[in-house]
């Protein structure tokens, strides 16, 4: 699900283009750049994108994300008793590799095991699509989002080249994402690891790979080790209207929410910390939150407040029930 992530060394996708080509123009463009950039042998990408397939069914299912649902609508479709009991049965088979990440990265054992399960139900839906079909599709035919796509595919060939694989068996999701934790392939080729020293980055089918490079994509998106990630908030008066954007970057302090009339149960949140304050639709109310910077960290793993907040709270009933039942087996 990490759509929005760009692997910044292809700067060149973002200017190299003309706006007003066609798809055909656009692609013998993209055909150039490959050849001129990356020294790819030009029959080989032309030959590689004819086995491409213009996918309408991509096109209509980015046209209307999970994303775009009321909160209290996205939040029944991942916090489930089905996905939980699913995701306990993870965390019990790689405990020890789930505690191995945690000590290397700082990232709780709970929060990888609720990214894998919002992304895959741990394995189990990793995608129907063919990669390199969405990747065309999108990159070619879908204008609102059509440069960073393009990248992607760039990446996917760069990716193909460097871990072997076949370009054209790749399956994903429909905007192309791939594997365990659904990475795109910037982020697989940048933040992927080897984590059971088999000597391969193996997102597709390796478990202890894809739980290694969760971790440290957090990690490497700055998340903080042993710091709180959300609190439930309290408003009053309408000052707080003014701090609510859809923009997902930190501009406020914690000490301007409070001056805005917004309160949390925690006492001693630092007054300079940068926060922000997010409103999540309920049936007949709003819900707010105030997100710490490890909020933020989660959102670049998709760029959805709904997706982070899924994230979070998936991750503590995770938590609860896993120390819950550890608890239990010890006191038997």
């Amino acid at each position: 699900m990490k759509l929005f992530r760009s692997f910044l060394a292809l700067g060149l996708f973002i200017t190299g283009f003309s706006i007003q080509a066609s798809p055909l123009e656009l692609q013998k463009q993209f055909v150039d750049l490959m050849v001129d950039t990356h020294q790819f042998d030009r029959q080989m990408i032309e030959s590689t994108l004819a086995k491409a397939n213009k996918n309408e069914a991509i096109l209509k299912s980015i046209a209307k994300p999970w994303e775009a649902k009321p909160w209290h609508q996205y939040q029944p479709i991942f916090l489930t008793e089905k996905r939980l009991s699913k995701g306990l049965e993870f965390w019990q088979t790689y405990q020890e590799t789930l505690a191995r990440a945690e000590q290397e990265s700082g990232v709780p054992a709970e929060i990888i095991v609720a990214i894998i399960g919002v992304e895959t139900f741990y394995g189990t839906y990793k995608g129907k699509y063919s990669v390199l079909d969405a990747l065309v599709t999108l990159g070619f035919h879908y204008p609102p989002r059509a440069t960073f796509f393009r990248s992607e595919l760039a990446q996917l060939f760069l990716l193909a080249k460097e871990e072997n694989f076949d370009i054209t068996e790749l399956k994903g999701s429909y905007a192309g994402a791939m594997g365990w934790g659904q990475f795109i392939s910037s982020s697989y080729r940048h933040y992927a690891v080897d984590f059971d020293g088999d000597g391969i980055r193996d997102l597709l089918n390796n478990p202890a790979d894809a739980i290694g490079s969760v971790a440290n994509y957090f990690k490497k998106n700055h998340w903080k080790a042993n710091s709180d990630i959300a609190f439930k908030a309290q408003v009053s008066g309408t000052q707080h209207s003014a701090l609510l954007s859809k923009s997902l970057k930190y501009s406020h302090q914690w000490a301007q929410l409070q001056d805005a009339g917004v309160s949390i149960a925690e006492p001693n949140l630092n007054k300079d910390m940068s926060v922000k304050l997010f409103e999540f639709e309920q049936p007949n109310n709003k819900e707010y939150w105030v997100g710490l910077p490890n909020f933020y960290v989660i959102t670049r793993y998709n760029h959805s407040p709904l997706y982070a907040m899924a994230v979070f709270q998936f991750s503590q009933q995770l938590k609860q029930e896993f120390n819950a039942n550890t608890t239990a087996k010890v006191s038997n």
